[in-house]
Parts: C-alpha cells; structure tokens; sequence
C-alpha cells in the first residue's frame, strides 16, 4: 500500500499540474476585438460564427449594437462591452439611468457571456476625449451598482481602457510613471478598481510607439523579432509589448494600484496606409503577439496575459490616419489576411 501511494502521489501532483497549465491557456485565450466602422462588413450573425469557426473565444465591443449582442445569445464567446464615451454623462447622471443602461444591455441578455464592461475608451485629459474626463469615475460607480444590484458583480467586472500616451516615461519599464496632468484623473479611478477587484484595461501598441521613436526603437523589437535589450537595472526584455505592459504596471505600483491585474483590451498592426504598415509586418506581429502572451513579462512572469487583437476586420469608414483602416485580421469578405491560429 505504501508503494502505491508513493506512486500515486507523482502522478497526481503531474495531473494537478496539467490541469494548472490548462486552466492557464485557457485564461490566457486572445480575443479580438470587433469594430463596426465599415459600410462593408459581414452581419453580426457571419460574424459570431466566423468567431467559432476559428476558434475565437472571446470579443471586445464598443457599444451594445443590439443586433451582435442578439447574434451572440447562446455563443459561448466572453464579451467586452463597451460603454461609449458618448453615453457617460447620461450614464453619470443618474443611477437610475445606469440602472437602465445594464437592463436593456446585459440583463436583457442572460445567456451572452459578459466579462467585462468598458466604461469609456482612451479617455484622457490628454486627447480629444477630454470632455468626456468628469465622467468616466462616476459612470463606473452607477455602473458597477447597477451589476452589483443585479447580482452580476462576481461574473462582470467594470472597468476603463486607457491608451499607453498616459504614461510620462516607460523606459526604463520599472521607472514607468503616469504624466503628473493625468493623475488627477487616474488615481481615483485606480482606487474604485482596486476596491473592486477589476482589472485596468489597457490599449498597447508597439506600433505607434515604434514610428514615434524610429530614431531609438528597432522594428524588430516591437515585431517581437528582436534577441531582446538589457536595460538599465539589468533586465532583459525580448520586446516592446512586455516593455509598455510593465511600464503600465510600474505606473500603477506608485499610484495605488500594486494590487492590480492588466488586460490588455487593444493591440495591433496595421497593413497598409502607414509607416511600417505591411502586410508581412502584421502577419508577424500578430503570430508572435498569440504566442508571447501565453508566458507574461519580466515583471509578471509565468501569468498570461490577457490580450484582444484589434481588429477582427479592415473597416473602411474608421476615422483618423489611413492606417486606422487597416487593423484587421480578417478582409470584410471573411477571409483571413494572413494565416494564424487560435487553438
């Protein structure tokens, strides 16, 4: 009996492990994001199944279009859903109005799996989005209440994306620091996530970090094609992704926010109609994205991180630089840009 056990005991800790390593992908899972500005685009029914059929297993959405959220019943597939910067002050202004806002767009839909609600996107006293600023606290707060009240709170976790230019430096990673007229803004809302348990959104692209800096940032470095650099402090990083996530995470460690977990809700290449914007160079950094975010960065090692390429499609009406258009990894006709798997 005793040898039995001494056997036993091996091979369950080796299944308990298999276990942990699966469980581990499976958290780890990219998803892809799922924007609409094209005139062009399949119908949000091709587009769930498109999903399954390659085995996408999880969206982020920009705002509760009724007919995707409708596709989406029964699907299995884990949405982000968008709270547009447009609907926060309604959202703000009451919690009555939030109330509704979660009725008619997560209550209403029990069988879609919600994951996360992304009140606002890249808003920052920064941008053009700075009207939006006063906002964005109070419309989580009514929100969360809202899912709270529901019963929702342990399943859906409310949350904000934010875009890496709030960062006032990022290099090294450890030194990174959020910009002193941001602050403000971010620390409150730092603390309503860390009280909740929710993690901070983050949008990161080594892309708009490459051809802002091509003086000092190698392509392949933020290709993820780089033997990686040593910086200051003696820590390697293999590539510009793991450099912005942990500069992100350094920022939060001085503003209150040790405690919490980064999901990385944007992240992309474009293909055309930019610097640096190829096919190939998609094709690669979106191979290698799928694969780097399975093992976490020098400052969270060995914890996945969860990541959403942006976007599912090329979306001819985006606004802004002619890049913006060129995002997907799939042609509106449904037909994959370059090759890549999911499982």
């Amino acid at each position: 009996m005793g040898n039995m056990v001494d056997q036993f005991q091996p091979a369950m800790a080796i299944f308990c492990l298999l276990i942990l390593f699966t469980l581990d992908f499976t958290v780890a899972q990219t998803g892809v994001c799922y924007g609409r500005d094209g005139n062009n685009l399949p119908s949000p029914g091709d587009v769930v199944a498109l999903y399954n059929q390659n085995n996408i297993r999880r969206m982020r959405i920009y705002n509760p279009d009724q007919p995707t959220l409708q596709a989406l019943r029964g699907s299995n597939i884990e949405v982000i859903l968008g709270v547009p910067n447009t609907d926060l002050e309604n959202v703000a202004a009451s919690q009555a109005n939030a109330n509704t806002w979660v009725q008619n767009n997560i209550r209403n839909y029990p069988n879609v799996r919600f994951r996360y609600i992304a009140v606002g996107n890249e808003v920052s006293p920064l941008r053009d989005t700075s009207r939006y600023v006063r906002f964005v606290l109070p419309a989580l707060q009514n929100i969360q209440i809202a899912i709270s009240n529901a019963g929702l709170g342990n399943q859906i976790k409310v949350s904000t994306a934010i875009e890496t230019g709030v960062l006032g430096n990022s290099y090294p990673p450890a030194d990174g620091v959020f910009r002193s007229d941001v602050t403000s803004y971010l620390n409150p809302i730092i603390r309503f996530l860390a009280n909740n348990g929710a993690p901070l959104l983050v949008n990161v692209y080594p892309y708009f970090s490459y051809i802002g800096n091509k003086g000092s940032i190698d392509i392949q470095y933020a290709l993820f094609q780089s033997d990686g650099i040593t910086v200051p402090g003696g820590i390697r990083y293999q590539n510009l992704f793991y450099a912005l996530v942990d500069a992100t995470y350094a920022a939060l460690e001085k503003s209150g926010g040790s405690s919490l977990e980064i999901v990385v809700s944007e992240s992309g290449w474009p293909s055309a109609g930019g610097d640096s914007a190829t096919l190939d160079n998609e094709r690669i950094y979106i191979t290698n994205l799928i694969q780097r975010v399975k093992t976490g960065t020098p400052k969270r090692p060995n914890r996945p991180i969860e990541t959403y390429i942006f976007a599912m499609f090329d979306e001819n009406q985006k606004g802004g630089a002619e890049s913006e258009k060129h995002f997907g990894i799939f042609s509106p006709n449904r037909q994959p840009k370059f090759q890549f798997s999911f499982n």
